[in-house]
Parts: C-alpha cells; sequence; structure tokens
C-alpha cells in the first residue's frame, strides 16, 4: 500500500532566460500552492490521502506545464487553475482520470 493515495508532482523547474522553455515560466509554482490549498481546504491532504508537492525538471517542459500523479501513473497538463480543480476534483477525488488533459506517451 501507499502512504499517499495520489501523490501528485508539480514540475516547477526553471531555466535561466534564454534557455529552453521551462513549466515555471508558465506559472507552475504559482498553480502548485494553489492545489496545495485546495486539497487542504478540501480535507484531502494527509497520510492516505493526497500528497502535492513541487518537482525539479520532468523533462517534458515542451508539453507543460507538467503534473504527475503516482501512483497511477498518468502525466497531465494544464493551463491555469480551472484546470487543475478539473483534475483534482475527478482524478484526485472522484477517481476520475481527465483524458482532455492527459499528455500523449
Amino acid at each position: 500500500m501507499s502512504h499517499y493515495r495520489h501523490h501528485v508532482f508539480f514540475c516547477c523547474n526553471q531555466r535561466a532566460p534564454g534557455e529552453r522553455s521551462c513549466c515555471n515560466d508558465k506559472g507552475a509554482t504559482r498553480v502548485r500552492d494553489y492545489a496545495k490549498k485546495r486539497i487542504k481546504h478540501a480535507g484531502a491532504a494527509g497520510v492516505g490521502k493526497v500528497r502535492i508537492n513541487m518537482a525539479g525538471c520532468l523533462e517534458r517542459c515542451e508539453e507543460g506545464p507538467v503534473i504527475v500523479v503516482y501512483p497511477d501513473n498518468v502525466w497531465y497538463t494544464y493551463v491555469d487553475e480551472d484546470d487543475v480543480d478539473e483534475i483534482i476534483d475527478e482524478h484526485l477525488l472522484a477517481g476520475r482520470p481527465v483524458p482532455r488533459l492527459m499528455l500523449k506517451d
């Protein structure tokens, strides 16, 4: 059994100006902070529930910003808090992945 039902990693990598695109240029840290508050407010944070974490580069920044949800191994991209709300409500709370936001392998 996993320590968390879902462990969610937000790529928050920041590259130097002029280098290739990175998730933090697209607001990843801000949206991660939002998701963390939202999960806590829903009473879904903690052991046996959901953990929201910041990650370094997940090597998919051109497709990003990106999130990966474990143990489901589902990769998402998002535009804003509305997309993250949908991931939280549907996947993390209701157990239904969100196909329209999934990254292609």
